[in-house]
């Protein structure tokens, strides 16, 4: 006789990284992925079933599982593979994977906003004569009953009481009359209802369009897992194969996952999805509020929701029957996670999730990373290719401006050339907009005393203060520290009079906009202006609407977006990335330059690119210049793989820190010497040093970066070896990072 399963294997929310062993009460079902009420110490923890068994070390002293919160499990098996895979992939502890397979909101078993309806419960005629006679007799009632008049499909208590004037007694009055019932309905918090659109057919699709998507929707109908790199130009119509790849989809009874880069993005791909499907659908990205990513969780986990689109987050999403994963640009960083582990790739999680519930991925991009692009030639991945846009638009015309000349001809510096301010002017004339890319934001970079030569830092990071003209302050882009008033005096040498602002940012660039050309209506859009929620949206609508002639922003611009009137693109600074340290700053710029470039004649208009550079022959800027990848592409993988850099080796970056320079040092120094010695001479372990930026929020930081193949190999060994964690140290471990710097 089978003897049911009566230990639960229990993941606890918080604390414990080691799962730990209760026995299962005969009256309780459980699965594996359920969420459990468990005593630990004299207290009820909340936590995951990770798994069921017939045993345990200590199966004569367990404590029973006091109450299941979940009905179904939270987390499926596949993605239970998923976050195993991951686990031992990034490093981190199972528990630390788990929690992001479900939002706060829903850990905290955060409940359904409730309201209460009410309704008409008589004929509307005798509601009318009624209302009439209790003119005099209760005007309170009375004024309920003029507004209940007016909605027949009845109206929110809160609402009621709002229009009508008055306190809740002649509501209730008037529901114990049986005029009105008043019931409970629970409110969906859900995001995606706040958009405005019109109705859009599909379009007819050109040859290549029409070639990707029929070997998307055949993979679609096999139920295969493929990944496809869909490579197309800017502007060449990639959003449109999306639609109908997911209209197929749907067809099929499956569901589908779209991951966007930036909140930026996700507001119009809403309104565009909005436009062309009727059915719900769920929208996660971190500028919810917990009610309305509990809401959009819950209803995708329940089935009402079968279309997700979201940021890097978004690829845990609980759909089932999950059938295709699209990343839009699938280069973009944004998909990375930095700032904890585990250090995962959006991207890469995507195209793992697609094996394991045999789903069809497709990852698209004008300018896709290497790795990718070298999958796809290598067969990895099936390459899709887009060369052309629309027959009515055309890619915009290219110049690239030599800023040494411009400021010889002004005789020093200058934040815009000649051609930029006129092709400004054309565009105001013809009433045309215009977009300017600078990748920094503020008013000046940093406050120089012209003396000594230092410049005013963060007092907690080792970063220099950026000067904010509007609110008249100096702050740390790294920490939020300000100061203000801003110093007279120097705080190194302390002298009068010999500080100077240097250094330029989206702040200034509007600025001396309106001050050579005086009618000019601008938005600007970067970190500072977007802080609130619905910031994108609400700047976005604005200039879509026509309300500003330039957009100035940083790279939050630059991606994805869709203005059928730009038609010219001014890059400001296009070469200052291209001297940070780091093997990608070539490809980083080469993308960023292209991807702005192609915000521009995306219209039956013709656009124009203007580059601002001072290296104007270096080839990043040439390739760019000419969207021409394949050539940019064959360029720099040559220099990666002479130098053994990725798509060539794996590297993974260990970040020690620390309040005590000291201890950061020489934990990270010893970090080092223990790789050295287990690690197989296939791989190179370099020696700690400082990072780019040696201090963030009074820590002091080191790394040691590893290179080699296959990281695995590194994943493995490290949590056998690695050495005991002082209690002031910590240790951030990034598998294949994105920034060496």
């Amino acid at each position: 006789m089978h003897t049911p399963p009566k230990v639960a294997h229990v993941l606890l929310d918080d604390a414990l990284d080691a799962h730990l062993d209760y026995s299962i009460p005969n009256e309780m079902t459980l699965e594996r992925g359920m969420r459990v009420h468990v005593p630990v110490r004299g207290s009820i923890r909340k936590g995951t079933v990770i798994d069921i068994s017939h045993s345990s070390p200590y199966m004569g002293s367990l404590q029973a599982v006091s109450n299941v919160t979940s009905e179904t499990p939270y987390i499926s098996a596949e993605l239970f593979t998923l976050a195993e895979w991951m686990s031992q992939y990034y490093i981190t502890p199972l528990r630390k994977i788990v929690r992001l397979f479900f939002p706060p909101s829903i850990r905290k078993d955060m409940k359904q906003k409730e309201q209460y309806l009410v309704k008409r419960d008589i004929p509307l005629k005798k509601m009318a004569d009624l209302s009439e006679k209790l003119l005099m007799v209760s005007p309170p009632q009375a004024k309920v009953l003029q507004v209940m008049l007016k909605k027949p499909k009845g109206v929110l208590l809160t609402e009621l009481l709002e229009e009508a004037g008055v306190s809740k007694s002649p509501v209730e009055t008037l529901v114990k009359k049986k005029v009105l019932s008043c019931d409970k309905m629970c409110i969906d918090r859900s995001p995606a209802d706040n958009f405005s659109y019109f109705r859009s057919p599909p379009k007819v699709l050109r040859e290549e369009q029409k070639e990707a998507y029929e070997q998307i929707t055949a993979c679609l109908k096999n139920n295969t897992f493929q990944p496809f790199l869909l490579h197309g130009i800017t502007g060449s119509g990639k959003t449109e194969v999306y639609l109908q790849a997911i209209e197929a989809a749907r067809a099929m009874g499956k569901s589908v996952l779209m991951l966007v880069p930036e909140i930026a993005l996700t507001s119009q791909t809403i309104e565009r999805f909005k436009a062309r499907f009727e059915e719900p659908m769920g929208i996660l990205h971190h500028r919810l509020s917990h009610g309305e990513r509990a809401d959009v969780w819950r209803n995708i986990h329940q089935g009402k929701t079968g279309i997700v689109i979201g940021a890097r987050s978004a690829v845990f999403a609980p759909l089932q029957n999950l059938g295709l994963i699209l990343v839009d640009e699938e280069h973009d960083g944004s998909y990375k996670q930095t700032d904890e582990m585990p250090c995962y790739h959006a991207r890469d999680i995507a195209v793992m999730r697609g094996k394991l519930e045999n789903a069809a991925v497709v990852l698209g991009s004008a300018t896709p990373s290497l790795e990718s692009y070298k999958n796809a030639l290598e067969g990895k991945y099936h390459l899709l290719k887009m060369t052309s846009r629309p027959s009515n638009a055309r890619l915009p015309k290219v110049h690239l401006i030599d800023m040494k000349r411009v400021f010889e001809r002004a005789g020093g510096f200058t934040l815009f050339s000649d051609e930029l301010i006129q092709g400004i002017k054309t565009r105001l004339e013809r009433g045309e907009q215009t977009l300017l890319f600078l990748n920094r934001r503020g008013y000046h970079s940093f406050l120089l005393c012209t003396d000594c030569e230092h410049i005013e830092t963060c007092p907690h990071c080792d970063i220099s203060l950026t000067y904010h003209k509007t609110a008249h302050l100096l702050t740390c882009h790294q920490c939020g520290f300000t100061l203000s008033p801003v110093p007279s005096s120097c705080s190194n040498c302390g002298k009068k009079d010999v500080l100077q602002m240097k250094g330029y940012g989206t702040e200034q660039v509007q600025k001396a906009l309106h001050a050579i050309l005086k009618d000019v209506r601008t938005i600007r859009m970067d970190a500072d202006t977007t802080r609130h929620k619905g910031s994108h949206e609400q700047l976005f609508k604005q200039f879509k609407a026509g309300k500003a002639d330039v957009l100035i922003g940083t790279q939050m611009i630059a991606k994805g977006l869709h203005f059928p009137s730009v038609t010219l693109v001014g890059i400001i600074n296009a070469d200052t990335a291209l001297n940070i340290p780091n093997y990608r700053a070539s490809e980083t710029v080469f993308q960023l330059i292209t991807q702005v470039a192609g915000r521009s004649g995306r219209g039956a208009l013709p656009g124009e690119v203007i580059i601002q550079t001072m290296l104007k022959e270096h080839m990043v800027l040439q390739t760019a210049s000419e969207e021409n990848y394949s050539k940019f592409y064959t360029e720099e993988i040559a220099s990666r793989e002479l130098l053994e850099y990725p798509p060539f080796s794996q590297l993974a970056l260990m970040v020690v820190t620390s309040t005590e320079e000291e201890s950061c040092k020489k934990y990270a120094q010893f970090l080092a010497e223990t790789l050295q010695k287990h690690l197989p001479s296939s791989f190179e372990i370099y020696p700690a040093i400082p990072c780019g930026i040696a201090k963030i929020k009074d820590r002091f930081r080191y790394k040691v970066l590893v290179k080699g193949h296959p990281i695995t190999k590194f994943s493995l060994t490290l949590p056998k070896i690695l050495p005991k964690i002082p209690k002031n140290v910590r240790l951030l471990v990034d598998i294949g990072p994105l920034s060496t710097f």
